[in-house]
Order: C-alpha cells, then sequence, then structure tokens
C-alpha cells in the first residue's frame, strides 16, 4: 500500500521513532563515508511553487547519497493548475519516477498530488504544514537531550505552517508545547482542537519560563509582503533577544528553521549565541529526509 507524507497525522508515534533510528543510522553512514545507496537508480521528482535553499539542496543532495537521482521542476516547469490540473501532473509523474516532493503554496495542491499519484508524495511545505522540517526538528531535539521525554518545546512568533505541524506532532508524541503569539495570529484551530494539552499565551515571557527548546520562525512568509510593516511592529515584543531570555532555563536551546531575518524574530547574538543549535537543526534536514525518502519507498514497496 502506498504512503505518503503529508502531514505529522499521517504517522504514529511508532512510525514516527522508526524514522528518528533510521535517521540516526543514515547520519553516522554519512559521517563514517560508509556507503548507502539505499534508493540506487531511484528517481525523485522536486515540484516547487515557492523557491527554497534548504529544501531543494538537502533532497537532491539526500538522493544523490541514497544512489539515486533527482529533477527539479521549477514553478514555471510544471505551473500546476494552470498549464496542467494537479490530478494529470500526479498520474504523469507516477509513470516516470519513483518519488514526489512537493513545495507548495496551497495544502490543496500536495493533497491533490498524493490523491491521484501512484507513488509516494511528500509535503516539502504547504501554507497549511511543514512537516518535513518538524521530524528534523524533533530528531535535533532527541540528539540533544536524548528523548523527548519531559521536554517542553516553546514555540514563539507567527502561528504558522510550523506552528501547525508541532501541535500535530504534539499530539502524536505527547511532549508537551507552550506557544505564544500575539492576539489574532494564533495557529488554526482545527489543529488546536485536535490537542487540547498545548498551552497557548499571547505573553512570550511565560512560553519560556519553563522550556527546554525555544523555537521562533520568520515573522512574514512568502506571499504576505504586503503586510511585512505591519507584522514587524506587532510581533516585536516576541522578538527572540538577551532581554527576553533573561527568565529561561539555564540550559535552554535556540531552534529557528531558517531562513533568519536577523534583527527581527531574532538577534545576532541569540542565533550566533552558546545556546543556538540553528545550524546544527539545518544539517539535519538533509539526514531526515533521506529517511522519511527511504521509509516510503520501503513502505509503498
Amino acid at each position: 500500500m502506498k504512503r505518503d507524507f503529508i502531514s505529522m497525522f499521517d504517522l504514529t508515534k511508532d512510525e514516527m521513532h522508526e524514522i528518528f533510528d533510521l535517521t540516526k543510522r543514515l547520519k553516522e553512514s554519512q559521517k563514517k563515508g560508509v556507503e548507502h545507496k539505499i534508493l540506487k537508480d531511484k528517481t525523485l521528482a522536486m515540484v516547487f511553487e515557492k523557491p527554497s535553499l534548504r529544501t531543494r539542496v538537502t533532497f537532491e543532495t539526500g538522493m544523490t547519497q541514497l544512489g539515486g537521482h533527482a529533477i527539479y521542476l521549477a514553478p514555471a516547469d510544471t505551473k500546476l493548475g494552470t498549464r496542467e490540473s494537479v490530478p494529470d501532473a500526479a498520474k504523469n509523474l507516477s509513470r516516470w519516477v519513483d518519488l514526489i516532493m512537493a513545495r507548495v503554496f496551497a495544502h490543496k495542491t500536495v493533497e491533490q498530488l498524493a490523491k491521484n499519484a501512484a507513488i509516494p508524495v511528500i509535503n516539502g511545505l504547504c501554507d497549511l504544514e511543514h512537516p518535513c522540517q518538524v521530524m528534523c526538528d524533533l530528531f535535533t531535539v532527541i540528539e540533544k537531550k536524548g528523548s523527548l521525554k519531559n521536554i517542553t518545546i516553546a514555540y514563539i512568533g507567527d502561528g504558522n505552517n510550523v506552528c501547525n505541524s508541532f501541535i500535530a506532532a504534539s499530539s502524536v508524541l505527547r511532549f508537551k508545547l507552550a506557544i505564544a503569539t500575539p492576539q489574532g495570529y494564533e495557529p488554526s484551530k482545527n489543529y488546536v482542537a485536535k490537542n487540547k494539552t498545548t498551552q497557548l499565551t499571547n505573553d512570550p515571557e511565560k512560553a519560556i519560563n519553563d522550556a527546554d527548546i525555544i523555537y521562533t520562525d520568520v515573522w512574514v512568509s512568502m506571499g504576505q509582503e504586503k503586510e511585512a510593516e505591519q507584522r514587524k511592529k506587532i510581533f516585536m515584543p516576541f522578538q527572540l533577544n538577551k532581554e527576553l531570555l533573561r527568565t529561561a532555563r539555564k540550559k535552554y536551546l535556540i531552534m529557528h528553521c531558517l531562513p533568519a531575518h536577523r534583527g527581527e524574530e531574532i538577534t545576532d547574538e541569540v542565533i550566533d549565541g552558546p545556546h543556538s543549535i540553528v545550524f546544527d537543526q539545518a544539517e539535519n534536514r538533509l539526514h531526515i529526509q533521506k529517511a522519511i525518502m527511504v521509509w516510503l519507498s520501503q513502505k509503498s514497496s
């Protein structure tokens, strides 16, 4: 039976841990220079409606390290929904390649791809979720803290797709999650309803008080450029800076999914400081996505 990875809700607790364990093994192999051509002669189609540094480089590099090949399809190459319908594109790609990764604007697009493709589809980002990023983040927390047991993650900023994926992940893995957003910028009500243990507040200090991990993201995502100046004013009290972090636990760790708008949601001294694991986190996008591709291929065979 074909498996897709569209949402954090697509995986059980055991399946998430299977992928984390596989990520650890693949990362160790890569570091030791041990070949792991598990997807030899397989092809990944990378469908992009939004540009990205980390998503493209990590998926393409990951597929190469696994012995396969990745094809980059830029927005002008596909024009999903205009030049060709999403279902037709999915059916065509299913005849040629073995996996699809889609970084798109609308969640509906990636859902349609998964529904109509005969091969696994991976959500590389959409407006509702960013599941590969959050799988990467949780693997990084496990690396640094040993496990997710008794861990509290504080998410500070915009209740966006990354925030939604954290809520979904928390409902499955049962780690503690505190979210602080400005009023009117809270995460999806549907996601919050599925995880009633999530702590929601409009006070960033309250969210970080008991946090082991303090996480932020950009205040202005692609497609929100017209709101940029207004958002910067509203979100400024949520900036991760030395003053805000003065009440945090001594051994807190800072995370950011990148790209960072330095001087907006996070200051230089925080992202480059001793508590930051931001670039360790970014490296792990490569390893977790390799594991996701391998896992989906094996489950769908």
